[in-house]
């Protein structure tokens, strides 16, 4: 797998872009509904650059399968000061009550975030605060890291996984992380980060297509 000449066309960089589930004319269970919540505080960010080619790949995959991706992004630093007040779910604003339900009802959700002083922004945890305790049980989940050098990657196993593991979450086992030398400026370049994308995505599609067998067990 060999990094492209360019960055990859990025999402919409409203705080929650969704194209629609299921649209019209299609087989049921023929998309894959996937939120990225993204807890860079940038508009242009490398860690939506590595985002955008975890998506190219899972992409390129599924539609061979004739399965469409279906991608959401939850830009947290967008969501305003009605997500960084909010305390209690109960009270928060529409929009975002909107944003969290997009997360806790993906097919497979990317948590993604810069290297902020060792672990994940403020702005992602807040985000994973106001989730319902159980809604990501069994859920599906690629994470994904950028920082300045190789040894953030700790933030993966260290902050990243024990976090999903709260939720009871089923966390993708590859994880994906690019320092600042893997990029031109938010373009990926290195292609030994391409290749853990491509374990990663290997993984996701393991994971689906199990999810998707009959079970061996009798009752």
């Amino acid at each position: 797998m060999t990094a492209p000449p360019s960055a990859p066309t990025a999402p919409s960089a409203s705080a929650v872009h969704a194209a629609g589930v299921d649209g019209a004319g299609d087989a049921p269970g023929r998309t894959l509904r996937v939120v990225v919540v993204n807890g860079s505080p940038s508009e242009k960010s490398k860690t939506m650059g590595l985002v955008d080619v975890v998506l190219q790949e899972l992409s390129a995959k599924l539609a061979p399968e004739g399965v469409a991706v279906d991608q959401t992004r939850i830009d947290v630093y967008r969501l305003g000061s009605a997500f960084t007040g909010a305390v209690e779910r109960e009270h928060i604003a529409p929009e975002v009550e909107a944003a969290l339900r997009q997360a806790e009802q993906a097919d497979l959700l990317i948590a993604a975030t810069p290297v902020f002083r060792g672990s994940y922004t403020g702005l992602f945890k807040h985000f994973f605060d106001l989730i319902d305790q159980y809604a990501l049980a069994n859920k599906l989940v690629l994470l994904a890291a950028t920082g300045g050098g190789d040894h953030h990657a700790l933030v993966l196993e260290h902050a990243l996984r024990p976090l999903f593991g709260f939720f009871q979450a089923m966390t993708v086992p590859v994880a994906v992380f690019a320092s600042s030398g893997d990029f031109d400026g938010t373009s990926l370049l290195n292609p030994r980060v391409y290749g853990r994308v491509e374990m990663a995505i290997t993984d996701v599609l393991d994971l689906l297509k199990a999810r998707s067998a009959p079970s061996p067990i009798r009752r």
